[in-house]
């Protein structure tokens, strides 16, 4: 998935835009911060459960990832690259405060659909709200999981380069 396909008339690999950022072009950040923004946005969700904190963690991600960009090795994709400061971002923050308040995920609940009737959208609201709660009560490791496999759709390797995870062999990868 190329996630920099959105650049106007050009389009550039990861591996370019990282060396066109590097080289001074730093407005190009701009593109990287918008590929990954929704990313980060959820799994900062699943860890903090409220967007003010979140949103910070997110700046704070992003600043580090900036200012270390000349230093990534390419031994994974950015997205995972970022998703892993994204994740000790979180966990730090989470420490600092010494709070785990699961009620403050019912917040997030902004990014649903619009359907088309009142009903569907009551409906949809309230099955949201109970996915959100049920996801919010699994223990903190497979709710990352979940959250990078099936909101994030990232591959087993993927996800587990971003949580520092080894994959057994002959687990398939889809």
């Amino acid at each position: 998935m190329d996630t920099f396909k959105g650049l106007r008339s050009q389009q550039f690999s990861e591996i370019e835009l990282i060396s066109l950022i590097v080289s001074g072009q730093k407005r190009l950040f701009e593109y990287v911060m918008r590929g990954y923004n929704r990313r980060l946005y959820r799994i900062g969700m699943s860890i903090l459960h409220r967007d003010v904190d979140v949103e910070d963690m997110m700046q704070n991600t992003y600043l580090k990832a900036y200012e270390h960009l000349n230093e990534f090795e390419q031994k994974s994709l950015l997205g995972t690259w970022l998703t892993r400061i994204m994740i000790n971002e979180c966990l730090l923050q989470k420490k600092r405060n010494r709070r785990f308040d699961i009620e403050s995920a019912e917040s997030y609940s902004g990014s649903r659909t619009d359907m088309q009737t009142p009903e569907n959208i009551l409906v949809s609201k309230e099955l949201g709200l109970q996915l959100e709660d049920a996801i919010s009560r699994l223990p903190e490791q497979y709710r990352l999981v979940f959250v990078l496999r099936e909101i994030e759709n990232l591959s087993v390797k993927e996800t587990g380069e971003a949580l520092s995870i080894g994959v057994l062999n002959g687990t398939a990868e889809t």
